[in-house]
């Protein structure tokens, strides 16, 4: 181990409650507190501030299994104690967590998910896969869910300590979706709630009517270059979290690498799912977003 007032959108079809809905789902944990926390560490930022907003909010110990090859080293900045595995090895991330101490633990950060194909995985990972006849972030996640319940591990909900970070509903840019983008975000709404429920993915891109791509096995960034390669300049990007989704992992998130890909792509407005996204370092993504001249709202679901 290593030591370490704007206005709101008037979209009323979808506006329905100024709540943030984590709220509604999860009043057991609006008062949550926790002397140690585990992080199962993935890449980019979303670990390390997590760590942080935990330290801050009066977590004493957080303990951190980071991924050779995959966690920013940084997370030693904030972590207290980090162990590094291999990605893959399941044995050995029960083995660090159980090594730890900690019983209360969270899911943060990404994993490439072309990883399913290229890992080199121990027993313990290939027998867990081998359980699973559908193979989605829902299914592969609920799985290591139980084998961290079966050393007495929990795994909590990966919003917590990052509640500031979920917007509740209205616009959050200077810039408001125009006529032809609010219809756009109302397709998007209706067409990425009916496809993550087939656990397709989380991000629908439209222009004018029309949807240009739907997020896939490659993730959020190469289907909202693909949309660009497409459509061009002007498309509006939605991003929802699916019907009864398990609040512990793969919640939508956005950060300022999204807002390189969104500007690769020449997106014009965002769209996200209100109390169920995580703006990661929220100042700074708003403040990026203003100076790209880009619309980006928050919208509540019925």
């Amino acid at each position: 181990m290593q030591a370490c007032g704007r206005p709101s959108l008037s979209l009323n079809r979808w506006l329905v409650s100024p709540v943030p809905i984590w709220q509604d789902d999860s009043r057991a944990m609006k008062d949550f507190q926790t002397d140690e926390l585990g992080i199962i560490a993935g890449r980019g930022v979303y670990p390390r501030i997590l760590a942080a907003s935990a330290k801050q909010q009066g977590v004493r110990r957080v303990f951190a299994a980071a991924f050779r090859g995959e966690t920013d080293r940084r997370i030693c900045q904030v972590a207290d104690e980090v162990s590094w595995v291999h990605l893959g090895s399941l044995g050995a991330l029960l083995d660090a967590f159980k090594a730890s101490g900690v019983r209360k633990a969270v899911m943060a950060g990404q994993i490439k998910p072309t990883h399913l194909f290229q890992l080199r995985m121990d027993c313990r990972m290939i027998d867990l896969l081998k359980r699973l006849r559908e193979r989605n972030a829902d299914t592969i996640f609920g799985a290591l869910a139980d084998e961290m319940a079966s050393i007495g591990v929990e795994l909590l909900p990966a919003y917590l300590f990052m509640e500031s970070s979920m917007p509740a509903p209205g616009l959050l840019t200077r810039k408001a979706p125009s006529q032809r983008e609010q219809q756009d975000i109302e397709l998007g709404l209706k067409v990425a709630k009916a496809t993550s429920c087939l656990e397709i993915g989380q991000t629908v891109v439209v222009k004018e009517g029309t949807v240009l791509a739907v997020e896939a096995f490659e993730g959020t960034d190469k289907a909202i270059l693909r949309a660009g390669r497409l459509g061009g300049r002007g498309a509006v990007v939605v991003k929802v979290a699916k019907k009864g989704h398990d609040m512990r992992f793969d919640i939508p998130v956005i950060g300022l690498r999204t807002l390189k890909t969104l500007r690769k792509a020449k997106i014009s407005c965002v769209a996200l799912e209100a109390g169920r996204t995580i703006l990661l370092e929220r100042e700074k993504v708003i403040a990026e977003a203003d100076r790209m001249g880009l619309s980006m709202t928050a919208v509540a679901m019925d």
